[in-house]
């Protein structure tokens, strides 16, 4: 199955080294690029890309606004590409948050020889991306929990096992709030590369 991905970065140089790396993919076909999230919309509706990678930085609007918007309206996998995209950074916590599933940080210098480097790591990435499913935005916290989380969960010897990459921190959020005091035991395996805590 060929992923369908739209880049949406106001590089015009980033966006045409991206596709040209990941073009060397059997599996991973650009369908279209997009210099800010107005155009990237429309994009959207018109080539109905599998995966679209998301900078942060761009005029008119900037990506985590448009990130929100996208999630709430129509929820597809996102992998956010950007300078501001470090690991453990504010704004990559945010992105997650919001429904990113996963982020790569774009090379500050050396963008060219860079892009080439992240070429393989960036094709993992939205190969796991297409794999998800994305959830729309998650509800306001103060929100009723659903009738039947509310019922106790009645546990002996039961254990509750999660695993989870880079992108799944908001997943696991969403299991665990609504669970009872009383659920059985939980072991999370959570990845978490270095320095993204």
């Amino acid at each position: 199955m060929t992923i369908r991905v739209l880049i949406i970065d106001d590089s015009a140089v980033v966006r045409q080294i991206f596709a040209q790396e990941l073009a060397r993919d059997r599996e991973i076909e650009v369908v279209g690029t997009a210099p800010d999230p107005y155009v990237g919309r429309d994009k959207i509706v018109q080539l109905r890309p599998d995966v679209v990678t998301l900078d942060v930085e761009m005029p008119r609007m900037d990506g985590l606004d448009f990130l929100e918007r996208l999630m709430r309206l129509r929820p597809m996998p996102v992998l956010m590409v950007s300078s501001l995209t470090q690991a453990g950074s504010e704004i990559t916590l945010r992105a997650l948050e919001l429904g990113a599933l996963d982020f790569v940080a774009k090379p500050q210098m050396g963008i060219r020889q860079n892009m080439l480097e992240y070429g393989e790591e960036i094709a993992e990435k939205l190969r796991a991306a297409a794999r998800s499913r994305p959830r729309q935005a998650r509800r306001d916290a103060s929100a009723p929990r659903p009738a039947a989380l509310k019922a106790p969960l009645v546990s002996s010897e039961k254990l509750l096992i999660i695993g989870a990459s880079t992108g799944g921190t908001e997943a696991i959020r969403q299991v665990l709030e609504p669970l009872p005091a009383n659920a059985p035991a939980i072991l999370i395996a959570q990845h978490m590369p270095g320095g993204f805590t």
